[in-house]
């Protein structure tokens, strides 16, 4: 083993491996944050450029599954995804009896998310999810979001084997959303599921086609870090020990983030404005999305109930095997007394 890690070494190993097995802190701003650039960023935007979060942001458009694999290689430290992308890659993890890497710690948003299920403006055969049954998926990628949620669209419907060891739609990764707008138009995949404000420009300018919705069960997007970001489970308990599950370089950055939350709050017309300028949304669309969404006010902790939610359903999907510990996916539990509801 020894010789094996001499000859070939990842290319990675300093930045992951001894950042995993330093005395040293790390200093907040050496920290990169996976995040998908839409709306939903602003409060880490606003976090950025008004309260000194000086981590690198860095932008993962083809969603959750990406940050997942971006995490284990070691080129983001933290990454701010989607709940059921984090705890399917956690139980997989898991089930083949592997670290996953990272723990969820924080709640991002509180609210669902309204999943849109898209298909090509020219498919006159697709007209409601009931035609749908057995037809190919565009998902970004496998165990990402999109991906996930196809389980949950079959479950609903009825449409899903508890023996069957394959997914229940053919399945075509396609990465992006440009590219699965692509390939619903070419017949390269007969639907996809994308979150609705941010497919709504595209049903507007007659790009692609609104066949149904389904709603996530549980709160939307949950933060997710590092086991090296968390101090070990057997730290001191001695008068000096950290109060805090965190590691300060973590607690920082989650505190930045509040704060970043708090402003957009705040200032609803600033964000309106970030988001319909440097995003790819009207100004209209950015209004309306402002009356559907609730950010945490306190980010850090994840709640058992969301955790105990989603496994149970995504189990029930044929996601995740039986024999999966909740407990130990989370990094950081949340106080009862920080919820927003």
């Amino acid at each position: 083993m020894l010789h094996a890690l001499r000859v070939s070494r990842p290319s990675n190993f300093s930045a992951r491996y001894l950042r995993a097995f330093s005395t040293t802190r790390i200093a907040s701003s050496s920290l990169r944050i996976g995040f998908v650039p839409e709306h939903f960023s602003a409060p880490l935007e606003f976090a950025k450029k008004h309260y000194g979060l000086t981590s690198t942001l860095l932008p993962y458009p083809s969603g959750t599954g990406h940050m997942v694999t971006a995490l284990q290689s070691g080129e983001i430290d933290i990454g701010v995804g989607l709940t059921e992308g984090w705890i399917a890659a956690l139980g997989k993890a898991q089930s083949s009896k592997k670290d996953a890497g990272f723990k969820l710690v924080g709640t991002y948003v509180e609210t669902p998310l309204c999943w849109a299920i898209s298909t090509g403006a020219r498919r006159g055969e697709l007209e409601g999810v009931q035609d749908l049954k057995g037809k190919r998926v565009g998902v970004s990628r496998i165990g990402s979001g999109s991906y996930v949620m196809s389980y949950v669209l079959a479950d609903q419907q009825g449409w899903l084997d508890p023996s069957a060891t394959e997914s229940p739609f053919p399945v075509e990764p396609l990465n992006t959303f440009a590219s699965l707008r692509e390939g619903v138009n070419k017949g390269t995949a007969d639907f996809f599921m994308w979150e609705h404000f941010t497919s709504k420009r595209y049903y507007d300018n007659g790009e692609i086609k609104r066949i149904g919705e389904i709603y996530t069960p549980w709160s939307s997007w949950k933060i997710v870090a590092l086991n090296s970001l968390l101090n070990p489970g057997n730290w001191s308990c001695g008068p000096n020990a950290p109060k805090s599950v965190l590691k300060e370089e973590l607690e920082d950055v989650l505190q930045k983030i509040n704060k970043g939350v708090k402003h957009f709050e705040e200032n609803r017309e600033e964000a309106i404005h970030y988001i319909s300028t440097k995003l790819d949304y009207s100004e209209e669309d950015a209004r309306e999305w402002l009356k559907t969404v609730r950010f945490a006010h306190d980010v850090r902790g994840v709640d058992n109930s969301v955790v105990d939610k989603t496994v149970g359903l995504l189990q029930k999907a044929g996601v995740l095997e039986k024999d999966v510990n909740k407990e130990a996916m989370i990094g950081m539990a949340r106080s009862k007394a920080v919820k927003w509801v």
